[in-house]
């Protein structure tokens, strides 16, 4: 579902940052060969983390669901310096593409690539973050949220990504629809969670920020 028209799609993004050229290779190479492109963050989007996480200047950023890297590169772009950032995959087979970017944008030192179960990673990491961003399995939002609340400062950022999703929030669920049941669930969770304050975007597919106090 598109929530604006493409005229006003396009309009928004020429008006709008421009995106560095090693992240305009990093789409086109991932829209040739990888399965899903439509998962990338995209221009505008990857102009809204960027500019979050430089108004933040967080020490460290934890990412859960990596991709092709995207969203790491624009996150990345706002860290403090001796920042670090530490982003989480379950597919091993990614790890080429996004080396080879992190490499390029001159990032490889200050992003650590982690391949698995972020619910079993989460635990290993000995660290507070500034700056989380949710952007994998839905169903296991919530259980993401918990495991990463208790290690975000205090006055930090925890972003949610897709939970819009394509408009299905909105729409008669069907039975075997887990995935938009999750986002339901998760969406009421931080509206109602007393530990956060929330703001629901309409950016792209839906990103939600939530204040941790």
């Amino acid at each position: 579902m598109h929530f604006l028209s493409e005229t006003l799609q396009e309009y928004i993004s020429i008006h709008s940052e421009n995106e560095p050229s090693y992240l305009t290779e990093l789409s086109r190479e991932t829209h040739l060969k990888v399965i899903q492109p439509r998962m990338i963050t995209g221009h505008y989007q990857g102009r809204v983390l960027s500019m979050l996480s430089k108004i933040i200047r967080p020490a460290n950023i934890l990412e859960i669901g990596t991709y092709t890297g995207y969203s790491a590169l624009c996150l990345a772009e706002g860290l403090a310096p001796g920042g670090q950032l530490h982003t989480i995959d379950i597919n091993e087979e990614l790890a080429g593409i996004q080396n080879k970017y992190f490499k390029k944008a001159g990032f490889s030192k200050q992003i650590h690539q982690h391949t698995g179960d972020a619910l079993d990673i989460i635990p290993s990491l000995a660290l507070q973050f500034d700056l989380v961003f949710i952007d994998a399995e839905k169903k296991e939002y919530t259980r993401y949220f918990e495991a990463v609340l208790p290690r975000t400062k205090k006055g930090g950022i925890i972003l949610s990504d897709n939970v819009l999703w394509s408009g299905k929030v909105i729409e008669a669920i069907e039975a075997n629809d887990k995935a938009t049941k999750a986002l339901l669930h998760y969406n009421q969770m931080l509206k109602e969670n007393p530990k956060v304050e929330t703001v629901m975007l309409p950016i792209r597919d839906g990103l939600t920020l939530s204040r941790v106090l």
